[in-house]
């Protein structure tokens, strides 16, 4: 048995810098067609210099594989000058609270300050990316952050705006109220709760952020994916770390999902019976809501048993050693 999906698109994807980025970018670029490149580099991309050049670095090592980069810059301030000439390079600039996750550090504080880039920005039709979290406590953040979406829709009602790698049943039910509001989820957080990884001993490769949430959350996003909502997409939020940066005293916070993410999507779909609609929230949805015509890719599965490996270079997977049901065809 076989089943394969059309240009399957990741909407928020970090593929890192140097030895990093040649791991861990064709991992993704050979089983999708096209990603959202995340910028929060050290230093982090926020001028048209630096994203040419990170541009440069990523389709050096992915353009033999069939893929597009769609690439972000980082929330600034920013000048008029500054946005035209990134317009038609990115897909959207991605906002983070300062100190929120990793490498956030230089993000904003006071969004109210930025009226004037969030203004031309929505003149000019480029999409605000959100990392939605305060800094209230861990499993309120998000839900908290709620009333700041809010405010950034009915302030900028022509802005497109997308809460990213969304974990609660508010942000579901969110989705809703806006018509200029939009969403990704990951695969960790349609499959646990904080339960699975601090139930019990420290799981340090399922600690992220935002981090998992409650049953309740993790079952409203999983109905919201499964019946392919047309404002939800796909986003991994693929974040790899080195094994000895995540078995620490101060774990890294990030799930490497990328080579796994199909096939373990494949399974869940098909255990619900709702295979139909995979293709709509791996790909379709993310095309109308951003307007884009990815690379041509087919890619096909097999119903095989297949063993996740422990590693891959320095970096540990999702359901690592654990067999899914599920994998690419002739690997």
């Amino acid at each position: 048995m076989e089943f394969s999906l059309n240009s399957p698109l990741d909407m928020h994807i970090h593929f890192r810098q140097d030895k990093m980025l040649e791991l861990v970018a064709p991992l993704t670029a050979k089983y999708f067609a096209g990603g959202v490149i995340m910028p929060n580099l050290v230093p982090p991309v926020d001028s048209i210099d630096k994203l040419d050049k990170y541009r440069s670095e990523v389709e050096q090592i992915t353009s033999p594989l069939n893929f597009e980069p769609y690439m972000t810059l980082f929330f600034r301030q920013y000048k008029e000058e500054e946005l035209l000439a990134a317009k038609d390079k990115i897909i959207g600039i991605k906002l983070y609270p300062a100190g929120v996750t990793t490498n956030s550090e230089s993000g904003i504080s006071d969004l109210k300050q930025a009226d004037s880039t969030f203004r031309m920005m929505q003149e000019l039709g480029i999409p605000l990316l959100v990392h939605g979290e305060t800094h209230g406590f861990v499993m309120d953040r998000e839900s908290e952050f709620i009333s700041v979406y809010q405010w950034l829709a009915e302030n900028y009602p022509n802005l497109r705006i997308t809460m990213e790698h969304i974990t609660t049943k508010d942000a579901v039910e969110f989705l809703d109220r806006y018509e200029n509001v939009f969403a990704t989820v990951t695969l960790q957080h349609l499959l646990i709760t904080l339960n699975d990884v601090a139930g019990g001993l420290l799981q340090p490769h399922l600690f992220c952020k935002p981090i998992a949430k409650r049953p309740e959350d993790r079952e409203a996003l999983l109905e919201a994916a499964l019946e392919a909502h047309p404002k939800l997409m796909f986003g991994s939020d693929s974040a790899p770390h080195p094994v000895h940066k995540k078995e620490s005293a101060g774990c890294a916070a990030g799930v490497f999902t990328a080579p796994v993410a199909i096939p373990i999507l494949v399974e869940l779909f098909e255990k619900h019976n709702k295979l139909e609609n995979l293709q709509t929230f791996l790909s379709e949805n993310a095309r109308r809501i951003y307007k884009i015509l990815p690379p041509e890719k087919t890619t096909t599965l097999s119903k095989q048993e297949y063993t996740i490996p422990v590693r891959y270079g320095e970096v540990v997977p999702f359901r690592a050693g654990e067999t899914v049901s599920w994998w690419y065809k002739d690997e």
